[in-house]
């Protein structure tokens, strides 16, 4: 039942992250084609989504070492 759980996790932070970059990118674009300048502030909207997946794999990880206290693979 971790497992299923660690894997929900992943898929999930996964799937977040993918559709917050979608939505983040396309506004970064088009404000970057009228003003270029805001390139380094677009880079930076760009990063932040993957902490989704940081904190997901975080979770993760603290299951799957639950997983091994209780004895399973």
């Amino acid at each position: 039942m971790i497992a299923l759980s660690v894997a929900i996790i992943m898929v999930g932070t996964g799937l977040a992250a993918a559709w917050a970059e979608k939505v983040v990118g396309g506004a970064a674009v088009g404000a970057m084609a009228e003003k270029p300048e805001l390139f380094g502030k677009g880079l930076t909207m760009m990063v932040l989504p993957e902490t989704i997946v940081i904190f997901g794999f975080a979770m993760a990880f603290l299951l799957m070492s639950k997983m091994s206290e209780i004895g399973g693979p």
